[in-house]
């Protein structure tokens, strides 16, 4: 999960993880929509198929760059315990603010 978090860290990673979620792409694909040199998105491929956050499948002189979700469903199973506290926090603010609006009404 370390080389997960490590190569989600980067901005450009995650655009290309987000426009390679849409469909399969080629680096000149990638490079285009990124504004950025092919040179400068393969070395970004390189750390997201090292990860095991990206695939890719050779199709004749085409190289397609496919998606592989089951390192951020490990991301997303570690960072459930995070949710259900952050909702419990929620949960609790929710009933103090409607106890004080109960107490509020009551004293007018």
């Amino acid at each position: 999960m370390n080389a997960t978090f490590q190569a989600l860290v980067d901005p450009t990673r995650r655009r290309i993880l987000d426009l390679i979620r849409e469909q399969p792409r080629m680096v000149g694909e990638l490079a285009d929509l990124l504004q950025t040199s092919q040179p400068g998105v393969s070395k970004h491929l390189r750390v997201l198929r090292e990860a095991g956050l990206v695939s890719v499948r050779q199709d004749a002189q085409r190289r397609w760059y496919e998606l592989q979700p089951e390192p951020l469903a490990e991301v997303d199973a570690w960072l459930e315990p995070y949710r259900r506290a952050v909702e419990e926090r929620y949960e609790r603010l929710d009933h103090l603010l409607e106890r004080l609006q109960h107490e509020e009404h009551n004293n007018e």
